[in-house]
């Protein structure tokens, strides 16, 4: 009897300083999430445009996972002239907008987190906000500097689950409490995204589409971290799993793909600040 083939997704890598060179990277926990609970194999694409065709290699995939990353998405690619803050990879910018595009027009899914969900955010012809971890803030995103890993990632708050949402309706729940591990998010809300979560103080923290039938859910919080003891994050897995295998949840919201301007990729790598592993 032949075993069922499982489908294949893959995951964007980071570009990163090792030593005196760079390399391709990927931090465990987000292959070990989504192959655990999706129940999937996967390869990791390389932050590598100049390199890669991305619409060759998502004529090879099932799905797509954009991950987080210590890194922020450059302010030119959403039309802000700011120099903004690093550090940057201006590799993977352009090879998930890349292959953001390819899935959707190969109708294949999409899960996003943090960074990935900002990716899509911004080609969807959203805007960032930069601001999120500001003390003042009613909410405050991001935990205090210097805090170990394990109480940055222990930084929580609650979200409200949109009516009819996809995790609304998938969970069977009204709120969740999430870990908020970020200093940026969505100022101006992506053409024809739904909101499928917000925080108490307004900031979107999930979005769902399905343009050209291609189910996108991703969400600002991390589901990886210790995914094993929280079955709502095990659930945003699962939905990406059930997409990949044609039962996918209709968004709340029919839309048409964003086609802005794309801009080129710089060669140049900024990693002024000391991140840890997001």
């Amino acid at each position: 009897m032949l075993a069922m083939t499982r489908p294949l997704i893959g995951i964007s890598a980071d570009t990163r300083p090792y030593g005196d060179e760079t390399a391709q990277l990927v931090i465990e926990r987000y292959m070990e999430a989504v192959i655990r609970n999706a129940d999937v194999d996967a390869v990791l694409v390389p932050a590598r445009p100049d390199l890669i065709d991305a619409k060759a290699v998502a004529a090879r995939l099932d799905g797509l996972l954009l991950t987080g990353s210590p890194s922020n998405v450059a302010p030119a690619r959403y039309g802000d002239a700011s120099e903004g803050n690093g550090p940057f990879d201006p590799g993977r910018d352009e090879m998930t907008a890349r292959l953001i595009e390819a899935m959707i027009d190969r109708a294949r899914p999409v899960l996003g987190i943090c960074r990935g969900f900002q990716e899509l955010n911004v080609a969807f012809g959203g805007t960032l906000a930069r601001d999120l971890g500001a003390e003042d803030r009613p909410v405050n995103h991001h935990a205090p500097d210097g805090v170990p890993l394990a109480a940055m990632f222990g930084h929580e708050h609650d979200v409200i689950l949109t009516p009819g949402g996809i995790l609304a309706s998938a969970f069977g729940r009204e709120r969740l409490q999430v870990n908020s591990v970020h200093f940026q998010g969505v100022d101006r809300l992506g053409e024809g995204l739904a909101v499928e979560a917000q925080a108490p103080d307004g900031v979107v923290e999930a979005i769902s589409a399905r343009p050209n039938g291609a189910p996108i859910l991703a969400v600002q919080w991390h589901p990886e971290w210790q995914t094993d003891k929280d079955a709502a994050s095990q659930g945003v897995f699962q939905i990406f799993g059930r997409a990949l295998r044609g039962d996918a949840p209709a968004s709340s919201v029919r839309v048409e793909r964003s086609r802005d301007t794309v801009h080129p990729a710089s060669t140049s790598l900024d990693f002024a600040r000391d991140e840890r592993d997001i």
